[in-house]
């Protein structure tokens, strides 16, 4: 390991990742198939044939031989490396296992503690027009002769939180792999401005883990990363997100990493939402995701990507616009062709999500599943369907997440036998 990485070392880690994730991803599907770590389909999944799913320890192998040659010999790298195999191996069991939520949720804790106590905390940060605000000076609890702080209780609650955003996506080929790309990239170039290096050099070799990851995971995937994999990508993404912009006097720090993993973050508070809405457990899988909603509406696998990487990128584009754009000198004076500029891109932004927000019919699938029917009554000569009908049918989709199927030569509900 070397003792002061630079911008240049951090390519070489992301080449290195990448060259060995394509090289042994292909080997992890025969391991699989031994333990029988493999993702059968059913009315949830989008794909149709059964598929290894340990294709998170290629990303592994990758991420760790990568950073025992790129990442500093300190304590914190040191920690982090301990704690990716840990988070890897608890995405193992659940692999193999299919572990229950609790142990699952334990796991993922203990291993983001493993960086956390040893110095990857966020201690101050900056809020716009608020001031700085320093969790890592609360004092929460003291145990065993060591002092818990607020600092530590929330760095481990968001890295956790990224663990399972990023877990959760994880529902349609190459969307987790690309997703992680996109941000570990775009994480990589503002630690690198921002002086960083560790953790420019931490996420470009999760950029290429992934990326040769997505070789062999891009639809039709020949394997899939399991929860070994997004386990392991949100845990380096939350851990590169806290060395290279919490862990900085930047006012808008604490903003990157939400705007850079928008995309995950939204699909994750959308589902969540829905789950408690109507009184599910938010561990219970659904089909409520973006991805489903984009296959409902016939979206192939390619075009339900080609749409979210671009909305991650434009977000992540947004996150290096308030990094390098000089719209302002942080003491209250704006320029006014650079604030012009900035407002451009923010304006792009929430076009851009307005637009997927539209196409994912969030808002008014009752009124397109009523369009859909009239069409096809009218269609088949019908009378108009009752709006209760329709309800009722909807209830049923958003409690199930599959709306009833519909006879295509009368227009009517087919009976369930």
């Amino acid at each position: 390991m070397p003792t002061d990485p630079t911008n240049l070392e951090a390519l070489y880690a992301f080449l290195v990742a990448l060259v060995l994730a394509l090289a042994v991803v292909p080997l992890t599907k025969r391991l699989a198939i031994r333990v029988g770590a493999i993702d059968y389909p059913n009315e949830r999944k989008l794909h149709t044939v059964p598929t290894p799913k340990l294709g998170g320890l290629g990303i592994l192998a990758a991420a760790l031989v990568s950073g025992l040659l790129w990442l500093p010999s300190d304590t914190e790298s040191h920690a982090i490396i301990f704690g990716a195999i840990a988070i890897a191996w608890v995405g193992v069991l659940d692999d193999v296992f299919e572990l229950p939520a609790a142990p699952k949720l334990l796991g993922q804790i203990v291993a983001v503690v493993i960086p956390v106590s040893a110095g990857v905390t966020v201690e101050n940060f900056t809020i716009p027009f608020f001031g700085r605000l320093t969790p890592g000076t609360v004092d929460l609890v003291h145990v065993a002769g060591a002092t818990i702080q607020l600092g530590d209780v929330a760095t481990v609650v968001g890295i956790v939180a990224v663990i399972n955003v990023i877990n959760l996506i994880d529902g349609v080929d190459g969307l987790a792999a690309g997703v992680a790309v996109i941000s570990a990239l775009t994480l990589a170039t503002i630690a690198l401005s921002l002086e960083r290096t560790a953790a420019g050099v931490l996420a470009a070799l999760t950029a290429g883990a992934a990326l040769g990851f997505l070789r062999w995971g891009f639809p039709p995937a020949s394997t899939f990363m399991g929860d070994t994999g997004s386990n392991l990508l949100g845990y380096l993404l939350g851990a590169v997100a806290v060395q290279g912009a919490l862990k900085t006097n930047a006012v808008v720090a604490l903003f990157l990493p939400l705007l850079i993993l928008a995309v995950p973050i939204l699909d994750t508070g959308f589902v969540v939402a829905k789950r408690l809405k109507y009184g599910k457990p938010i561990y219970k899988a659904d089909r409520w995701h973006f991805h489903h909603r984009m296959a409902d509406i016939g979206f192939s696998q390619r075009r339900t990507l080609l749409y979210l990487y671009g909305w991650t990128a434009v977000m992540s584009g947004l996150a290096l616009a308030l990094r390098f754009v000089p719209y302002s000198d942080n003491h209250g004076h704006f320029d006014v062709f650079w604030t012009a500029v900035m407002a451009v891109c923010l304006l792009a932004a929430i076009a851009a999500s307005v637009y997927l927000v539209e196409v994912l019919e969030i808002f008014k699938l009752r009124q397109t599943r009523l369009r859909q029917l009239m069409s096809l009554r009218r269609q088949a000569g019908a009378p108009e369907p009752e709006l209760q009908e329709v309800n009722t049918a909807v209830e049923q989709e958003l409690e199930t997440g599959s709306f009833p199927a519909v006879d295509p030569e009368t227009g009517e509900f087919q009976a369930v036998e």
